[in-house]
């Protein structure tokens, strides 16, 4: 097993420790969401487009300054914590995907972007999208 595999399996089985979370954010990088937009009504299978500028997206792994990966946050009231394991709250997109069809039970649903870098860590500072509330029909 290479070093930076070693590292990510780390990272994933463990909370990040400060000499993992020191991936720096370009200044004014954002992350956001594309579609569906604040307040729409969708279908309980419905397309997420992400977005991103001032970085670029690159697969999980990948050692590249100023690049990351998606993870989309549904229905969390916070972010969550470096380390947390992938679960329904939070998908992972370490391919370098820039959407996803999504299937959701009726009702009011969040759905966030955070940027991870090659580890799956946040940068410094986070780049995350504003929250926006979505209704399913």
């Amino acid at each position: 097993m290479n070093f930076k595999l070693t590292l990510l399996c780390i990272a994933l089985a463990t909370p990040a420790t400060p000499a993992l979370a020191d991936s720096a954010a370009p200044a004014g990088a954002r992350a956001y969401i594309i579609s569906p937009a604040h307040g729409e009504t969708v279908p309980r299978t419905f397309r997420v487009r992400f977005g991103l500028s001032g970085m670029g997206v690159a697969p999980a792994g990948t050692d590249r300054e100023g690049t990351g990966h998606h993870h989309l946050l549904i229905d969390r009231a916070e972010l969550p914590p470096a380390g947390v394991p992938m679960d329904g709250t939070v998908q992972h997109f370490g391919g370098g995907q820039t959407e996803v069809d999504l299937t959701l039970e009726p009702g009011e649903h969040s759905l966030q972007l955070l940027l991870g870098d090659m580890l799956h860590v946040p940068h410094n500072p986070p780049v995350v999208s504003q929250k926006i509330l979505i209704q399913v029909e």
